[in-house]
């Protein structure tokens, strides 16, 4: 079972693999929601604010970027237990998320469901570069 507090050493990788079937504003949504919640697991992520010439301060983004690459729906399932093998930081976006209208019904419904019947719009896979890179050699971005 994962923890849900923050993550305080920065990892070295980011993706984010969204299910390839979505249709464009869902498969946004997924990334929204999944970066996001990465971004609160892992504060030491966001770079420094970026200071323009005028010395107006925007904030800080990222600095190791983050590939968002699509496969197929059964397929993140199995990426899903390859990460948590590999002792990677997965934030995972269950399909109820996305077929309930509040935050109190999504979590409900997700109670009902065993583990291994649960399948994922979309996932983040944080954590050191080489085991994630061999997780996701095979997939290509979203498209």
């Amino acid at each position: 079972m994962q923890s849900t507090e923050t993550i305080p050493t920065p990892p070295s990788r980011c993706v984010i693999v969204i299910d390839a079937a979505l249709a464009p504003g869902r498969a946004a949504n997924a990334a929204a929601v999944i970066a996001l919640t990465v971004g609160a697991r892992h504060p030491g992520l966001v770079g420094e604010p970026l200071v323009d010439a005028a010395g107006f301060a925007h904030p800080g983004l990222i600095p190791i970027g983050i590939a968002v690459l699509s496969a197929g729906q059964d397929e993140l399932n199995a990426l899903r237990a390859r990460a948590l093998d590999a002792g990677c930081d997965v934030v995972d976006f269950p399909v109820q998320g996305q077929q309930t209208t509040n935050y109190a019904a999504f979590r409900d419904v997700v109670a009902t469901v065993a583990p291994e019947e649960l399948r994922y719009v979309g996932l983040a896979l944080v954590g050191e570069k080489k085991p994630i890179g061999k997780i996701v050699a095979n997939l290509g971005l979203l498209k």
